[in-house]
């Protein structure tokens, strides 16, 4: 099992690599795999982090060293690897 970790400054693989079918405030149909959020801040962090409006997918992933390893591009390629996986 995966120890989980703390996200890792200035990474936001998991705002990017990823999918999400869910509405998000400014992407109504979502967003697509390898497009950053339109919530992802300057500084690589989520705008709307703890709100009621971020989607429950981004709120129930949980950094791990599993998905993202030593640095952002291990995590964008596991990420990216998971997304092609899993394609309907």
């Amino acid at each position: 099992m995966s120890k989980a970790l703390s996200c890792r400054p200035l990474c936001a693989a998991c705002c990017i690599a990823p999918s999400i079918t869910s509405p998000i405030p400014g992407m109504p149909n979502g967003k697509p795999a390898g497009v950053p959020c339109v919530q992802l801040m300057e500084d690589l962090r989520c705008a709307i982090f703890g709100q009621p409006e971020r989607p429950a997918c981004c709120s129930g992933l949980q950094a791990s060293f599993e998905m993202c390893g030593e640095d952002r591009s291990y995590a964008i390629n596991w990420l990216s690897a998971l997304e092609i996986a899993t394609r309907p």
